[in-house]
């Protein structure tokens, strides 16, 4: 009877072990899925990792109760953890990478980023394993996280702002302070330029090259604003120079023909 009464309440113990472990784990899991800092993602790793370590841990109390040999068990335990690691490294560096970018976070879904210089796109989603990625016309790539996390990363996204710089060349004959004027007039009436003190527009004669005067055109604007800022400057600082008269020379290239020696029989018929 007293056998039976021990085993009862050995078994009674174990089982509120058991809950008790599960409901601490369950507890914690939410509690970390509360942080608002925190991504989705990162928060079920991490809820799921502490919630199953709990348990674990619950586990091996419960074994210790009824006089089993934990530290063989946990030896096994250990060795095979190893030898799974050993087996599944990459994918292991590939989760380790997808913490980092998940605590670190170098960039977030809907920014455009280059990795390593080699991919180019905006985030789609960013997992434990791989990041989904998509080009600028719309190819999916999906990237090992030790890949990008490995490398140097390009955030084009990350900053409200962004400069650029305008090259347009014009002719040595030309007013180079006229063509100046004519470009900070089609750059002023652009509303997208910013007009902030420290980000205003320069015009510049940054150098003299072999065939032209190059003009620069510094201005800064919404990342959003980017691409089509520079397009449509370009198109109507081209068309405000060729309305004043001011050149856009190109290269040119002069060839001389010089007339061939005589030949052996023409010498002779001479």
């Amino acid at each position: 009877m007293e056998l039976i009464l021990a085993m009862g309440l050995k078994v009674i113990m174990a089982v509120i072990t058991l809950v008790v472990g599960w409901m601490a784990g369950k507890y914690v899991k939410n509690l970390i899925q509360k942080i608002g800092k925190l991504d989705d993602t990162l928060k079920s790793f991490l809820g799921g990792l502490a919630k199953y370590t709990i348990l674990t841990i619950a586990v091996v109390t419960v074994l210790t109760q009824f006089g089993v040999q934990t530290a063989s068990l946990i030896a096994i335990l250990g060795a095979a953890g190893l030898a799974i690691g050993l087996a599944l490294q990459g994918t292991l560096s590939n989760v380790a990478s997808g913490v980092m970018l998940l605590i670190l976070r170098p960039f977030s879904v809907g920014d455009f980023i280059t990795a390593g210089g080699s991919v180019s796109g905006t985030v789609k989603s960013l997992g434990l394993f791989g990041t989904e990625m998509a080009t600028v016309d719309n190819v999916y790539i999906f990237v090992p996280n030790s890949q990008i996390w490995n490398t140097d990363i390009q955030n084009f996204s990350r900053n409200k702002t962004r400069r650029q710089d305008l090259v347009f060349g014009i002719s040595y004959g030309d007013d180079i302070n006229k063509a100046m004027k004519v470009i900070e007039k089609i750059v002023g009436k652009d509303e997208r330029v910013s007009t902030a003190k420290d980000k205003e527009a320069q015009i510049m004669v940054s150098s003299l090259g072999d065939f032209s005067v190059n003009i620069t055109a510094r201005v800064w604007c919404n990342a959003g604003d980017y691409w089509a800022l520079q397009w449509d400057l370009q198109k109507a600082v081209k068309e405000a120079l060729d309305k004043d008269g001011i050149t856009i020379p190109f290269p040119t290239q002069t060839v001389e023909h010089l007339n061939a020696a005589p030949s052996n029989d023409t010498q002779k018929a001479a």
